[in-house]
């Protein structure tokens, strides 16, 4: 079986570790990233510490095909995320010559003044690619395999569209998703019996309770339909045997 791409997800902020930000980037990577064939593998959370930063970036990006961040990239004094990845890579960060003439140009459009806090925004490392930024101009950038992009769900989104016709993908993921009447405990040593069987599928255990009673979701994911049918054939078996 040839080898998946793969990726992680750093987001980035205290906020995030306070609570004051309900994450929503990290669920809508994780979709789009299964779409893309991707294997998200990771997600991380840090604070706005630049060593923690830097650890995080220099562990993923040896580690998975792609890596995302989320956060850390505005114009305010706590924005280090440009400066943390430049140090991760070596790095000098610079004011990029064409993010500075894109929002130069946003601002005088708009009337606003260019100022030092609006100008931060056209930071980043030496030498890095822009990722477009279609709401609010100020860009993302693409150093390496890692990919930095801002924490607004928005302007996430519409950067990571931006991003995902430059990837490349693998072998799509089949699933199927089989209703289970009974709870896991018990059909555990059962489950792991096929599990064992059938070594390259994933079977999912997702456990529900309803006016029944507790039951189960098992779900079958592989990359070749032949594997999840030949699993989806044993758990069926088993779960009729359960019923006796």
């Amino acid at each position: 079986m040839t080898q998946q791409p793969s990726a992680a997800m750093l987001a980035i902020g205290d906020e995030l570790l306070s609570g004051r930000t309900k994450d929503k980037n990290i669920g809508y990577l994780a979709d789009a990233m299964t779409l893309a064939a991707i294997e998200l593998k990771e997600v991380r959370i840090v604070a706005d510490d630049q060593q923690a930063i830097v650890e995080a970036v220099n562990a993923l990006r040896t580690r998975y095909t792609y890596v995302f961040t989320s956060g850390g990239i505005g114009g305010t004094h706590d924005d280090i995320t440009a400066d943390s990845v430049s140090a991760a890579f070596g790095l000098p960060c610079i004011y990029d010559d064409e993010a500075m003439r894109r929002l130069a140009e946003n601002y005088a459009r708009r009337g606003l003044d260019f100022n030092e806090s609006r100008q931060r925004m056209a930071r980043m490392p030496e030498g890095a690619t822009l990722i477009d930024n279609p709401v609010s101009t100020a860009p993302g950038f693409i150093i390496g395999n890692v990919h930095v992009m801002a924490g607004v769900p928005q302007v996430f989104q519409a950067m990571l569209a931006n991003v995902i016709p430059t990837l490349k993908g693998g072998v799509a993921i089949i699933s199927e998703a089989i209703d289970c009447p009974f709870g896991e405990g018990d059909i555990g040593t059962a489950l792991a019996a096929i599990q064992k069987a059938h070594p390259h599928t994933s079977i999912g255990s997702y456990p529900r309770f309803s006016d029944k009673g507790f039951n189960t979701q098992l779900v079958v994911r592989a990359r070749e339909r032949a594997l999840v049918d030949a699993a989806a054939v044993d758990i069926r078996a088993m779960i009729a045997a359960l019923q006796g």
